[in-house]
């Protein structure tokens, strides 16, 4: 029987499994649908607020980088990421309600950022929409022309789109209302931003999502059935083949792992029950493949006697 080399199983990667089980809670949720017959009716909001987002996204980011001169492809960046749910800089979606006010539908404002069903999906379709195929152009006006708030919304929503050129109908009244608005916990959304963190990592996009039940019906999963206490001194073992796969998901550029690092040693608090429970569920596991070899390899001598 070959050999099986053991590795050390870092904090890194135990809290980057804890960060997924945590978020993939919504994992077997159904994925909602942008409602496409509401968009005429909140265009031009949402391209306000669109606006605001690039604007105040863009000087933020020369303000982090003086005395340095941005750069136009630090702004094409952003602006082909606004619209996109799955990057940090269309957070701005998730604080958003869609609320029905008597023809109206009006974008109100939250407090915190709530969960994304079709009303978070609407918005970042209407977004698409407004900006279409002109995220460069916008990128270069607002790098060249360096505009005023009030300038740069005339130009996205009336000269560039014409979101805002045409008053919106009226909402219909035998209209479905939308569903509530659904605050993240702190915890949730902070899992979230981790791993909107993690794109361009290497291995990080095509990580498998394993909702809770899954990974509690997995055997021993946390040493709640475990055979007996795994000592504090044991090392969390894998077999070679999955070991190459984490140290794999660990060899990225030093920046982006710093940042990825600092992002996770924020939640350090939140996820160590998380990160307990994983570590005693590997150590276990690996100690029941041992066991198994082991009495494998002794029927194995009794038979050759």
């Amino acid at each position: 029987m070959a050999k099986l080399r053991p590795i050390k199983v870092s904090i890194f990667t135990v809290l980057l499994i804890s960060a997924l089980v945590s978020m993939s809670e919504c994992a077997k949720k159904p994925a909602s649908v942008a409602r496409k017959e509401d968009i005429p009716f909140i265009k031009c909001q949402v391209c306000e607020k669109l606006a605001a987002q690039l604007h105040h996204q863009v000087e933020k980011k020369r303000a982090e980088i003086q005395p340095k001169k941005i750069s136009e492809y630090q702004i094409i960046e952003i602006t082909e990421n606004v619209c996109n749910l799955k990057k940090a800089e269309a957070d701005w979606i998730l604080l958003i309600d869609i609320v029905e006010q008597g023809d109206k539908l009006q974008l109100v404002e939250q407090e915190s950022e709530g969960q994304c069903n079709s009303e978070c999906k609407t918005i970042e379709r209407a977004c698409q929409e407004v900006l279409g195929y002109s995220d460069t152009d916008v990128a270069e006006y607002l790098y060249k022309s360096k505009p005023d708030i009030g300038s740069f919304v005339n130009y996205l929503c009336k000269d560039l789109s014409t979101a805002c050129s045409i008053k919106p109908p009226p909402v219909p009244k035998d209209r479905t209302p939308g569903e509530v608005f659904v605050p993240k916990s702190s915890k949730e959304a902070e899992m979230e931003k981790i791993l909107k963190s993690m794109e361009g990592m290497p291995g990080a996009p095509g990580m498998k999502m394993y909702s809770r039940d899954d990974l509690m019906n997995m055997k021993n999963f946390g040493g709640e059935d475990g055979e007996e206490e795994v000592d504090d001194d044991d090392e969390a073992q894998f077999p070679s083949k999955l070991g190459k796969a984490l140290r794999d998901k660990e060899s990225t550029k030093s920046d982006l792992k710093q940042k990825i690092t600092h992002g996770i040693v924020k939640t350090k608090d939140t996820l160590k029950k998380h990160a307990n429970k994983v570590s005693n569920w590997l150590r276990q596991r690996w100690r029941g493949l041992k066991k198994a070899a082991s009495k494998k390899s002794t029927k194995a001598g009794k038979a050759e006697l």
